[in-house]
Formats: structure tokens, sequence, C-alpha cells
């Protein structure tokens, strides 16, 4: 019995044994690998770049007062419709005292000049009633005199300007009359009643009263990278989506693309102006934020593969053809010559035919 027991005992030890050898080299034994097989199609591949940029008015006006003064009234707010001409605001001039000074002068200086050729045209009429003086006399007696009259009138036209901003004569197109230069929608009025405000001159852009833009003619602005900027052209279409309106996808047609790039962030780029083509621009607000997708090239109707299938080497492109899928799955690598690309399938000119199987991803 105790023989037995002997026995086994090293026939359960060498069954453990051989049983750990065989379960292990099992193990060691390489999976077999099994891939998708992908079959070529035919299909249209384009191409298209995508800019980002914002959609601008093409006529974007901001309105400046042609005196400095302080405003007395706002007759518009952001959103209203206005027209060429329309009352913007209204100034109240703050003269200067030098300037003042200089027109009151000149009214006083006008004033004696008038009573001055007023005696001499009283002397004159009486002498030549009585015949003394010859005619020609009497009236250069009376055209000083018309001459001191207008000289008054406009000193004291200049002196109201000075003071008051506003001509005697043309009240209604006085300076201090703000008024829109273009016929559009008001975009921003920056000022207030009670600012102070300044004309533009040489050595200040002046202060902006409202930001007026005629919102029928809008335009996408946007930047594209050097490396694809060669492939656009002027006339090219493209497609804008504005994010705000994920509904509203207007056409649009280059127009300008800028000769010199700029340096963005370390890449250089260059901007590109589009003129949209939209017929209801009811919702479309200055500043939407937008893309631009535009057609750089397309192949109809042509050969595909997914671009995942194929293998990359330096200059030349390869796919695994399937030779054999009775036991394993056995595959012949095969150059091919590629075209056009869309990120996702790729054109395939030559190399397999439609009929060949690919090797695509693993199982």
């Amino acid at each position: 019995m105790k023989k037995f027991f002997k026995i086994f005992l090293w026939v359960l030890i060498a069954a453990v044994f051989v049983g750990t050898f065989v379960y292990l080299y099992i193990k060691s034994q390489p999976d077999e690998v099994k891939y998708a097989i992908v079959n070529p199609e035919r299909a249209s591949i384009e191409r298209t770049t995508v800019l980002t940029g914002k959609i601008e008015p093409r006529d974007e006006i901001e309105i400046k007062p042609q005196i400095s003064g302080i405003i007395t009234e706002i007759a518009v707010d952001p959103g209203d419709m206005v027209h060429e001409g329309d009352i913007i605001a209204k100034i109240k001039v703050i003269p200067e005292a030098s300037s003042l000074s200089s027109a009151q002068n000149r009214v006083s200086v006008a004033s004696i000049n008038l009573e001055d050729a007023r005696l001499k045209l009283e002397r004159s009429e009486a002498l030549y009633g009585r015949k003394v003086i010859s005619r020609e006399e009497y009236e250069d007696a009376k055209k000083t005199y018309d001459q001191a009259v207008l000289e008054l009138d406009a000193a004291n036209d200049s002196y109201a300007i000075v003071r008051d901003g506003v001509s005697r004569y043309n009240a209604t197109e006085s300076n201090t009359l703000v008024r829109a230069t273009i016929t559009g929608l008001v975009l921003d009025v920056p000022v207030k009643v009670g600012s102070s405000v300044i004309q533009a001159n040489t050595f200040n852009a002046g202060t902006t009263i409202a930001t007026v833009a005629d919102m029928t003619n809008l335009i996408f602005r946007g930047n594209v990278d050097e490396t694809e900027v060669g492939q656009l052209e002027v006339g090219m279409p493209m497609t804008i989506s504005i994010g705000a309106l994920p509904e509203a996808t207007p056409s649009a047609v280059i127009e300008y693309i800028a000769p010199k790039g700029t340096d963005t962030s370390g890449a250089n780029t260059f901007e590109i102006k589009a003129a949209l083509n939209i017929e209801n621009v009811g919702k479309l607000r200055a500043g939407y934020s937008a893309n631009a997708t535009v057609s750089l090239n397309r192949a109809s109707d042509v050969m595909t593969l997914p671009e995942s299938v194929v293998e990359f080497t330096g200059d030349s492109t390869f796919v695994y053809v399937l030779t054999d899928s009775v036991d394993t799955q056995k595959f012949d690598r095969r150059a091919i010559t590629t075209g056009l690309s869309d990120g996702i399938r790729i054109e395939i000119k030559e190399g397999v035919d439609s009929t060949a199987s690919v090797r695509g991803d693993k199982i």
C-alpha cells in the first residue's frame, strides 16, 4: 500500500510538471493576427481648407464732429437705421477766449467803420445835391457805406459762429449739428449727453460720436496660412458657417488676398476678404465669428481607399494586398501611386484595381 502511494505521488507530480510545460508552451505561441479587409471604392474627393475670421460690414464709418464742444442731445441709439444727412447729435460750443475776443473786436471795428462811412455818405449827398462834387465821388461814398454794412454783418455772423457755433444765415447746416454721412445701421454710440468732444484735426483723430455701417453689404475677413495662400485666387467661391447662426450658410466670393503676410503667434498668415452673397441679413450682426470653407482641389468618380490603410515611406506609398486566407491571412506589399486626399480617403491611380482586397486595421 505504501509503495502504491509513492507511485501515485510521483505520477501526480509528473502530470503537474507536464501540464505546466504544455500550458507555458501554448501561451508562448503567438496569437494569430487577423486584419479587416478593405476594397477600393469609386468616390469623389475634395480637398478643402478652412479660414477663421469674422463677418464685417464693408463700409463702417465713424461719425465725428466738425467743431469742439459739449454734447447737448443724442438723437439715435445703437440699432437705429439712419439716412445720409439725418441728425445724430447736437453740440454746444464752448468758445475759446482768444477767438471770442477777436470776433468781438472785429464787430467793434466794423461798427466804427460803418459809422464813419455813414457820416461821409451824408456829407457827400449834401454836396452832390448842391452840385459841389461829381456823381462819381458820391457813388464812391455810397459804395464805401454799403461795404461797411456788409462787413459789420459778416463780423456779427462770425461772432455768432464763434460764440454759438451757428451761422445766422445757415442754421440748418450748422457745425453744431452732427449728421450721418451714410445710410445704414447705428452700431455704437460711445458718447453721452454732457460729454466733451473734439473735432478732428492734424494733431487729433477727434471724438467718435457714433459708428454707422451699411449692413446690406457684408464681407468675410479672415486669415489663411502661407502654405495654402498660393492655392487661392480672387474669384474663388467659399461657404461661410457662422457659429451663432448654425442654420445660416451664406456663400461668398474671394475679392482680396493680401500681398504681404503678417506674423501671427509665430505663423505667417495672409488676410483674405470675401463678399457675402446673402439676401436676408436681418439676423446677421457685425463681429460674428465665422469659418469659411474653400475648395482647393476636386477629383470626381475616382478609385479610393481609406488613407489609414496606406503606408507612407519617404516619397513612396504601399498597401498590403490579400493573397491567401485559407489557413492564415497572407499579404503582398505593393507599391501604389496616389493622388488627391481629403484626409480620410485617398485617390489610387496605379498599383491595385477595384477587385483587390487590401489589409485594413487589426480585428
